[in-house]
Protein backbone atom coordinates (compact mmCIF):
# COMPACT_ATOMS: atom_id res chain seq x y z
CA UNK A 1 0.00 0.00 0.00
CA UNK A 2 2.79 2.58 0.80
CA UNK A 3 4.31 1.86 -2.64
CA UNK A 4 0.90 2.29 -4.28
CA UNK A 5 0.40 5.60 -2.45
CA UNK A 6 3.84 6.88 -3.51
CA UNK A 7 3.24 5.80 -7.11
CA UNK A 8 -0.12 7.61 -7.22
CA UNK A 9 1.37 10.70 -5.58
CA UNK A 10 4.04 10.86 -8.31
CA UNK A 11 1.34 10.12 -10.89
CA UNK A 12 -0.67 13.07 -9.58
CA UNK A 13 2.33 15.39 -9.98
CA UNK A 14 2.72 14.14 -13.55
CA UNK A 15 -0.97 14.89 -14.23
CA UNK A 16 -0.64 18.40 -12.75
CA UNK A 17 2.45 18.90 -14.91
CA UNK A 18 0.33 17.88 -17.92
CA UNK A 19 -2.36 20.39 -16.95
CA UNK A 20 0.32 23.08 -16.79
CA UNK A 21 1.48 22.02 -20.26
CA UNK A 22 -2.07 22.62 -21.59
CA UNK A 23 -1.40 26.36 -21.58
CA UNK A 24 1.83 25.80 -23.53
CA UNK A 25 -0.10 23.91 -26.21
CA UNK A 26 -2.64 26.73 -26.33
CA UNK A 27 0.21 29.09 -27.22
CA UNK A 28 1.77 26.69 -29.74
CA UNK A 29 -1.47 25.91 -31.62
CA UNK A 30 -1.92 28.65 -34.21
CA UNK A 31 -5.73 28.65 -34.54
CA UNK A 32 -8.01 30.93 -32.50
CA UNK A 33 -9.61 29.99 -29.18
CA UNK A 34 -13.07 29.02 -30.47
CA UNK A 35 -12.03 26.45 -33.11
CA UNK A 36 -9.30 25.23 -30.74
CA UNK A 37 -11.90 24.40 -28.08
CA UNK A 38 -14.21 22.81 -30.67
CA UNK A 39 -11.47 20.44 -31.81
CA UNK A 40 -10.35 19.74 -28.24
CA UNK A 41 -13.82 18.83 -26.97
CA UNK A 42 -14.73 16.81 -30.06
CA UNK A 43 -11.54 14.73 -30.03
CA UNK A 44 -11.59 14.30 -26.24
CA UNK A 45 -15.22 13.09 -26.44
CA UNK A 46 -14.12 10.44 -28.94
CA UNK A 47 -11.18 9.33 -26.79
CA UNK A 48 -13.30 9.07 -23.63
CA UNK A 49 -16.06 7.23 -25.52
CA UNK A 50 -13.49 4.66 -26.65
CA UNK A 51 -12.43 4.26 -23.00
CA UNK A 52 -16.06 3.83 -21.91
CA UNK A 53 -16.69 1.33 -24.70
CA UNK A 54 -13.75 -0.91 -23.75
CA UNK A 55 -14.58 -0.61 -20.05
CA UNK A 56 -18.21 -1.52 -20.90
CA UNK A 57 -19.56 1.32 -18.75
CA UNK A 58 -23.31 2.03 -18.99
CA UNK A 59 -24.11 5.34 -20.66
CA UNK A 60 -27.76 5.61 -19.56
CA UNK A 61 -28.47 8.68 -17.38
CA UNK A 62 -31.68 10.26 -16.09
CA UNK A 63 -33.18 13.29 -17.83
CA UNK A 64 -32.46 15.47 -14.78
CA UNK A 65 -28.79 14.41 -14.72
CA UNK A 66 -28.49 14.97 -18.47
CA UNK A 67 -29.67 18.58 -18.18
CA UNK A 68 -27.23 19.17 -15.30
CA UNK A 69 -24.37 17.76 -17.40
CA UNK A 70 -25.57 19.77 -20.39
CA UNK A 71 -25.32 22.97 -18.33
CA UNK A 72 -21.88 21.92 -17.04
CA UNK A 73 -20.80 21.27 -20.65
CA UNK A 74 -21.71 24.83 -21.65
CA UNK A 75 -19.80 26.21 -18.67
CA UNK A 76 -16.64 24.17 -19.36
CA UNK A 77 -16.75 25.16 -23.04
CA UNK A 78 -16.91 28.85 -22.10
CA UNK A 79 -14.16 28.28 -19.52
CA UNK A 80 -11.81 26.83 -22.14
CA UNK A 81 -12.70 29.47 -24.75
CA UNK A 82 -11.87 32.32 -22.36
CA UNK A 83 -8.78 30.43 -21.12
CA UNK A 84 -7.26 30.06 -24.57
CA UNK A 85 -8.41 33.55 -25.58
CA UNK A 86 -6.45 34.91 -22.60
CA UNK A 87 -3.33 33.08 -23.78
CA UNK A 88 -3.76 34.38 -27.32
CA UNK A 89 -4.04 38.06 -26.29
CA UNK A 90 -1.54 37.99 -23.38
CA UNK A 91 0.71 35.05 -22.50
CA UNK A 92 0.90 31.85 -20.45
CA UNK A 93 2.23 33.48 -17.27
CA UNK A 94 -0.57 36.05 -17.05
CA UNK A 95 -3.25 33.44 -17.77
CA UNK A 96 -2.06 30.83 -15.28
CA UNK A 97 -1.49 33.33 -12.48
CA UNK A 98 -5.07 34.57 -12.91
CA UNK A 99 -6.39 31.01 -12.91
CA UNK A 100 -5.17 30.76 -9.30
CA UNK A 101 -8.10 33.02 -8.36
CA UNK A 102 -10.44 30.07 -8.95
CA UNK A 103 -10.24 29.17 -5.24
CA UNK A 104 -11.24 32.75 -4.36
CA UNK A 105 -14.31 32.57 -6.60
CA UNK A 106 -15.18 29.17 -5.14
CA UNK A 107 -15.07 30.57 -1.60
CA UNK A 108 -17.64 33.19 -2.67
CA UNK A 109 -19.90 30.84 -4.65
CA UNK A 110 -19.74 27.75 -2.42
CA UNK A 111 -21.90 29.26 0.37
CA UNK A 112 -24.52 30.08 -2.28
CA UNK A 113 -24.43 26.63 -3.95
CA UNK A 114 -24.35 24.63 -0.72
CA UNK A 115 -26.24 27.12 1.49
CA UNK A 116 -23.60 27.47 4.21
CA UNK A 117 -22.24 30.45 6.12
CA UNK A 118 -19.27 32.47 4.85
CA UNK A 119 -16.13 31.66 6.88
CA UNK A 120 -14.09 34.58 8.27
CA UNK A 121 -10.75 33.48 6.82
CA UNK A 122 -12.28 33.20 3.34
CA UNK A 123 -13.04 36.93 3.52
CA UNK A 124 -9.46 37.63 4.62
CA UNK A 125 -8.02 35.49 1.81
CA UNK A 126 -10.37 37.21 -0.63
CA UNK A 127 -8.87 40.58 0.34
CA UNK A 128 -5.37 39.16 -0.15
CA UNK A 129 -6.31 37.88 -3.61
CA UNK A 130 -7.62 41.34 -4.51
CA UNK A 131 -4.31 42.80 -3.31
CA UNK A 132 -2.40 40.36 -5.56
CA UNK A 133 -4.65 41.25 -8.51
CA UNK A 134 -4.15 44.97 -7.89
CA UNK A 135 -0.36 44.54 -8.03
CA UNK A 136 -0.59 42.58 -11.30
CA UNK A 137 -3.02 45.05 -12.90
CA UNK A 138 -0.76 47.92 -11.87
CA UNK A 139 2.45 46.53 -13.40
CA UNK A 140 0.99 44.60 -16.35
CA UNK A 141 -1.68 46.99 -17.61
CA UNK A 142 -0.78 46.21 -21.24
CA UNK A 143 -2.30 42.75 -20.72
CA UNK A 144 -5.61 44.13 -19.41
CA UNK A 145 -7.82 42.20 -21.88
CA UNK A 146 -5.92 38.96 -21.24
CA UNK A 147 -6.31 39.41 -17.48
CA UNK A 148 -10.08 39.95 -17.84
CA UNK A 149 -10.42 36.85 -20.06
CA UNK A 150 -8.41 34.78 -17.56
CA UNK A 151 -10.47 36.00 -14.59
CA UNK A 152 -13.66 35.07 -16.47
CA UNK A 153 -12.13 31.66 -17.15
CA UNK A 154 -11.24 31.20 -13.45
CA UNK A 155 -14.79 32.16 -12.44
CA UNK A 156 -16.30 29.68 -14.94
CA UNK A 157 -13.90 26.97 -13.72
CA UNK A 158 -15.18 27.56 -10.18
CA UNK A 159 -18.81 27.30 -11.31
CA UNK A 160 -18.01 24.09 -13.19
CA UNK A 161 -16.32 22.50 -10.17
CA UNK A 162 -19.31 23.34 -7.96
CA UNK A 163 -21.76 21.83 -10.45
CA UNK A 164 -19.59 18.73 -10.78
CA UNK A 165 -19.21 18.48 -7.02
CA UNK A 166 -22.91 17.70 -6.74
CA UNK A 167 -22.87 14.81 -9.22
CA UNK A 168 -19.30 13.42 -9.29
CA UNK A 169 -19.75 11.47 -6.04
CA UNK A 170 -22.88 9.70 -7.28
CA UNK A 171 -22.07 8.83 -10.90
CA UNK A 172 -19.16 7.47 -12.93
CA UNK A 173 -16.75 10.34 -13.67
CA UNK A 174 -15.91 9.07 -17.17
CA UNK A 175 -19.59 9.03 -18.16
CA UNK A 176 -20.10 12.48 -16.62
CA UNK A 177 -17.11 13.84 -18.53
CA UNK A 178 -18.28 12.28 -21.80
CA UNK A 179 -21.69 13.96 -21.63
CA UNK A 180 -20.21 17.29 -20.53
CA UNK A 181 -17.68 17.35 -23.36
CA UNK A 182 -20.29 16.22 -25.88
CA UNK A 183 -22.71 18.91 -24.70
CA UNK A 184 -20.00 21.55 -24.87
CA UNK A 185 -18.93 20.67 -28.40
CA UNK A 186 -22.62 20.47 -29.39
CA UNK A 187 -23.29 24.04 -28.21
CA UNK A 188 -20.14 25.36 -29.90
CA UNK A 189 -21.16 23.52 -33.11
CA UNK A 190 -24.62 25.14 -33.07
CA UNK A 191 -23.01 28.56 -32.61
CA UNK A 192 -20.54 27.97 -35.45
CA UNK A 193 -23.32 26.72 -37.74
CA UNK A 194 -25.36 29.84 -36.94
CA UNK A 195 -22.41 32.09 -37.73
CA UNK A 196 -21.73 30.13 -40.93
CA UNK A 197 -25.32 30.48 -42.17
CA UNK A 198 -26.28 33.94 -40.89
CA UNK A 199 -23.01 35.63 -39.95
CA UNK A 200 -20.96 38.06 -41.96
CA UNK A 201 -17.60 37.43 -40.28
CA UNK A 202 -14.91 34.92 -41.15
CA UNK A 203 -15.83 32.79 -38.13
CA UNK A 204 -17.76 29.57 -38.61
CA UNK A 205 -17.24 26.39 -40.59
CA UNK A 206 -15.23 27.86 -43.42
CA UNK A 207 -12.72 25.96 -45.53
CA UNK A 208 -9.85 27.40 -43.50
CA UNK A 209 -11.51 26.12 -40.29
CA UNK A 210 -10.60 22.57 -41.32
CA UNK A 211 -7.17 23.40 -42.76
CA UNK A 212 -4.89 22.81 -39.81
CA UNK A 213 -1.15 22.57 -40.25
CA UNK A 214 0.63 19.31 -39.46
CA UNK A 215 2.06 20.79 -36.25
CA UNK A 216 -1.40 22.04 -35.20
CA UNK A 217 -2.83 18.53 -35.67
CA UNK A 218 -0.02 17.01 -33.62
CA UNK A 219 -0.45 19.52 -30.79
CA UNK A 220 -4.25 19.18 -30.94
CA UNK A 221 -4.15 15.41 -30.67
CA UNK A 222 -1.76 15.72 -27.73
CA UNK A 223 -4.07 18.26 -26.09
CA UNK A 224 -7.22 16.15 -26.54
CA UNK A 225 -5.76 12.76 -25.69
CA UNK A 226 -3.07 13.24 -23.05
CA UNK A 227 -3.98 16.64 -21.56
CA UNK A 228 -7.75 16.06 -21.53
CA UNK A 229 -8.89 12.42 -21.72
CA UNK A 230 -5.90 10.76 -20.03
CA UNK A 231 -5.41 13.48 -17.40
CA UNK A 232 -9.08 13.34 -16.43
CA UNK A 233 -9.20 9.55 -16.07
CA UNK A 234 -5.84 9.54 -14.27
CA UNK A 235 -6.94 12.23 -11.79
CA UNK A 236 -9.98 10.12 -10.89
CA UNK A 237 -7.77 7.06 -10.36
CA UNK A 238 -5.31 8.75 -7.97
CA UNK A 239 -8.18 10.00 -5.79
CA UNK A 240 -8.73 6.39 -4.70
CA UNK A 241 -5.33 6.43 -2.96
CA UNK A 242 -4.75 10.05 -1.94
CA UNK A 243 -6.67 12.37 0.35
CA UNK A 244 -8.63 15.28 -1.21
CA UNK A 245 -6.33 17.63 0.74
CA UNK A 246 -3.22 16.17 -0.91
CA UNK A 247 -4.86 16.35 -4.33
CA UNK A 248 -5.92 19.96 -3.80
CA UNK A 249 -2.50 21.17 -2.62
CA UNK A 250 -0.70 19.36 -5.45
CA UNK A 251 -3.12 20.74 -8.05
CA UNK A 252 -2.20 24.26 -6.94
CA UNK A 253 1.25 23.66 -8.45
CA UNK A 254 -0.27 23.83 -11.95
CA UNK A 255 0.46 27.56 -12.42
CA UNK A 256 4.00 27.06 -11.10
CA UNK A 257 4.72 24.20 -13.53
CA UNK A 258 3.06 26.07 -16.40
CA UNK A 259 4.90 29.37 -15.82
CA UNK A 260 8.27 27.60 -15.51
CA UNK A 261 7.61 25.62 -18.69
CA UNK A 262 6.54 28.75 -20.54
CA UNK A 263 9.72 30.57 -19.50
CA UNK A 264 11.88 27.61 -20.61
CA UNK A 265 10.09 27.24 -23.97
CA UNK A 266 9.23 30.84 -24.92
CA UNK A 267 12.03 32.66 -23.08
CA UNK A 268 11.90 36.46 -22.99
CA UNK A 269 8.28 36.54 -24.22
CA UNK A 270 7.25 35.16 -20.83
CA UNK A 271 9.58 37.28 -18.69
CA UNK A 272 7.48 39.58 -16.52
CA UNK A 273 8.06 42.55 -14.23
CA UNK A 274 9.32 41.35 -10.80
CA UNK A 275 6.21 42.84 -9.15
CA UNK A 276 4.06 40.52 -11.26
CA UNK A 277 5.62 37.54 -9.47
CA UNK A 278 4.97 39.19 -6.08
CA UNK A 279 1.28 39.52 -6.97
CA UNK A 280 1.11 35.96 -8.32
CA UNK A 281 2.84 34.65 -5.18
CA UNK A 282 0.27 36.39 -2.96
CA UNK A 283 -2.61 34.82 -4.92
CA UNK A 284 -1.06 31.34 -4.91
CA UNK A 285 -0.21 31.60 -1.19
CA UNK A 286 -3.84 32.35 -0.32
CA UNK A 287 -4.92 29.23 -2.23
CA UNK A 288 -2.49 27.06 -0.25
CA UNK A 289 -3.40 28.69 3.08
CA UNK A 290 -7.09 28.26 2.33
CA UNK A 291 -6.49 24.53 1.84
CA UNK A 292 -4.51 24.29 5.08
CA UNK A 293 -7.24 26.06 7.08
CA UNK A 294 -9.97 23.92 5.54
CA UNK A 295 -8.05 20.71 6.24
CA UNK A 296 -7.42 21.75 9.89
CA UNK A 297 -11.09 22.55 10.33
CA UNK A 298 -12.12 19.23 8.82
CA UNK A 299 -9.75 17.28 11.12
CA UNK A 300 -11.05 19.17 14.14
CA UNK A 301 -14.65 18.36 13.17
CA UNK A 302 -13.80 14.68 12.60
CA UNK A 303 -11.97 14.58 15.96
CA UNK A 304 -15.01 16.03 17.74
CA UNK A 305 -17.31 13.47 16.11
CA UNK A 306 -14.91 10.68 17.06
CA UNK A 307 -14.92 11.77 20.71
CA UNK A 308 -18.71 11.95 20.74
CA UNK A 309 -19.08 8.42 19.37
CA UNK A 310 -16.60 6.96 21.88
Amino acid sequence: MPNAKLFNYLHLHFIVFIWGFTAILGELISIEALPLVWYRMLLASVFIYVYIYFKKLPLAVSRKLFFTLFLAGIVIALHWITFFAAIKVSNVSITLSMMSTGAFFTSILEPIFYKRKVIWYEILFGLLVITGLYIIFKVEGDYFIGIIYALCSAFLSSVFSLINGKVAQQYNPSVISFYELLSGVGIVTVYLLGVTIFGTTTEGFTVSFFQLTTSDWMYMLLLASVCTAYAFIGSVQVMKYLTPYTVMLTTNLEPVYGILLAFLIFGEAEKMNPQFYYGAAIILSTVVLNGIFKNAKKRKREGTLHNITK
